[in-house]
């Protein structure tokens, strides 16, 4: 009984006396994380009302297109790079300038042609001689130290100047002469690709394919799209973009983008679709038709790609029907079909829509 009334009496101190110092850790801990969380939900609702303002105005210029112009958002969002691929006439170029206004980013283009050089792209070292008649190299920077770089036509240059910017792509510097010189930030590669006309191209190689985040398929536009070309571009008006973010907005909404909460099903379905894209696994009927499937870096670019596109439309966390949108972009440059398959009729799209089905 003593012992009992010793512990109401500590308990009862306890209540009229101060708090514990780690009772107060534990409140504070709890206020400092509400708070985090509200900063958190703070800085989305800034992002997505910047990300709108953005997709509208490249929306005044870019006619139509409503999935290519979210999948070229998404992929800037992921912090990655984009190859935008369709035939000739379709706003491909129009896109990745327009973007580079709206963003608020530094811009240049690169016309990729047979005789082009790794020096075109990346720079080179320049003799010159001061006053005093002593002689230096200084380095002259090439058209890839931009924010946005567009590659025109990227399969027109040859793998050795295509290469140059293997190295930029996935650690954002360059090496010249031995000495590494950083890309500014944000840094994204959005190329073009032409993929009717194969006469005098170098078909890219899949470790460079591999480095684009996603390959964005460039159509048609529907009839009422077309009338609306047709209407405002031959007239007198002149649509011109307008700046919605800019490049330090733009890397804010990269860094929420990573810290989106991606739930286990969503994390489940990205690595089921991933690794049923292999062929070789037992019982993978479905990957049989596949000469080689994506690596761990395609999950990776899933991850980010389904957190831009909840952030783009609204929402703070993505779903499965995310990776199901998404699933194709990221997947279909980073597998191949064997030959068997393709004398078959088996197409890569109907790979992925077979991998997707899977997932319910």
């Amino acid at each position: 009984m003593s012992g009992i009334t010793r512990d109401a009496d500590m308990n009862v101190a306890r209540a009229d006396g101060p708090e514990p110092a780690s009772s107060k850790g534990q409140t504070m801990s709890a206020e400092s994380a509400a708070s985090l969380d509200t900063m958190v939900v703070r800085a989305a609702e800034a992002a997505v009302d910047q990300v709108a303002r953005a997709r509208e105005a490249i929306g005044q210029v870019v006619f139509g297109q409503t999935d290519v112009v979210e999948n070229a958002m998404i992929t800037v969002l992921s912090g990655g790079h984009g190859l935008v691929v369709g035939v000739p006439g379709l706003a491909k170029t129009k896109l990745v300038d327009t973007m580079g206004t709206v963003l608020g980013l530094e811009a240049r283009r690169i016309q990729f042609t047979p005789d082009l050089m790794p020096s075109d792209i990346l720079g080179s070292e320049v003799l010159e001689e001061n006053a005093a008649g002593r002689r230096s190299f200084r380095f002259v920077k090439g058209p890839v130290f931009a924010q946005l770089l567009m590659a025109d036509e990227i399969n027109r240059a040859s793998p050795r100047t295509q290469s140059a910017l293997l190295q930029a792509m996935q650690e954002y510097h360059v090496t010249v002469a031995g000495e590494s010189h950083d890309l500014p930030r944000p840094f994204h590669v959005l190329a073009t690709q032409n993929p009717i006309e194969q006469e005098g191209t170098y078909p890219l190689p899949e470790a460079q394919l591999d480095r684009f985040l996603m390959q964005i398929d460039v159509g048609y536009p529907d009839a009422a799209t077309e009338r609306r070309i047709l209407v405002e571009t031959t007239s007198d008006a002149d649509s011109r973009p307008k700046p919605a973010m800019t490049a330090d907005d733009l890397m804010a909404a990269q860094r929420l983008v990573r810290r989106l909460p991606v739930g286990n099903a969503v994390v489940d379905a990205i690595l089921d679709l991933v690794r049923g894209a292999r062929p070789g696994e037992a019982g993978n009927a479905v990957a049989q038709p596949l000469a080689w499937g994506p690596g761990p870096r395609a999950g990776q670019a899933l991850m980010l790609t389904v957190r831009a596109r909840a952030l783009l439309q609204g929402r703070l966390s993505p779903s499965l029907d995310d990776v199901a949108a998404l699933a194709g972009p990221v997947l279909k440059h980073r597998m191949a079909l064997t030959f068997a398959a393709r004398a078959e009729g088996v197409t890569i799209d109907g790979v992925i829509g077979a991998l997707v089905g899977r997932l319910g």
